[in-house]
């Protein structure tokens, strides 16, 4: 078996979608009210962050924490509906060629993966119509009932967790990694472009670039 991994955030949708959910959340028309509570308490994170007292992945996993915390009393429906208000302004900075290439790897037979620290209930609406055969994204708890699980953290995958997430995901399977693909943005992904033999930087990062040209991969 065959796998091609896609990034989300860089790599699949050319912006960063945290900056899109927080000027969501700021104009819209019904929630909007909570955005300063949500701005307050972020706030001290990202200065943290900035003086690089607080490193980036806790600062990203502080952040999606208490943005999901600030919307903790809508039901699951009602975030999938938020959600999905967001969906067609995404889709419009979908990289093209990348969509592209994950029908082509369908073409091919392989196992195709969208595997992102972005939402999870927010990466099936957006791909709707683009077929993914696993989607691992960021989870948020909830309970039986549909209410939101205060008690429950929030674990973003991002860093190591990708690579735990996707090895989970594909057990038991056997895996022809020299012929598989990976695409992504940034120097985080890494891990997860090593694990493959067609590793591919789409529009990198600085570091991850330099990493590419060494290493003779492809740049798109």
């Amino acid at each position: 078996m065959k796998v091609a991994i896609f990034d989300f955030d860089g790599t699949l949708y050319s912006k960063e979608t945290f900056q899109l959910l927080m000027e969501h959340l700021k104009q819209h028309p019904t929630h909007r009210s909570k955005y300063k509570s949500f701005f307050r308490k972020i706030l001290p994170l990202y200065i943290g962050y900035k003086m690089k007292l607080v490193p980036e992945a806790k600062m990203r996993e502080g952040s999606m924490q208490i943005y999901a915390n600030t919307l903790d009393s809508l039901s699951k429906s009602e975030l999938n509906n938020y959600f999905e208000e967001v969906k067609e302004n995404m889709r419009q900075h979908f990289n093209a060629e990348v969509v592209t290439r994950v029908q082509q790897h369908h073409n091919d037979d392989m196992h195709v993966m969208l595997v992102s620290g972005a939402y999870t209930p927010l990466l099936h609406s957006v791909t709707e119509g683009i077929k993914f055969d696993t989607i691992i994204g960021t989870d948020i708890p909830f309970t039986a009932n549909g209410v939101f699980d205060k008690d429950s953290a929030i674990y973003p995958i991002q860093g190591k967790r990708k690579t735990e997430k996707i090895m989970e995901s594909l057990k038991g399977n056997e895996i022809d990694w020299k012929q598989s693909f990976a695409y992504g943005d940034s120097y985080s992904d890494l891990p997860v472009l090593e694990l493959v033999g067609n590793p591919v930087a789409v529009r990198p990062e600085e570091r991850l670039k330099r990493v590419a040209i060494e290493r003779d991969w492809v740049i798109m």
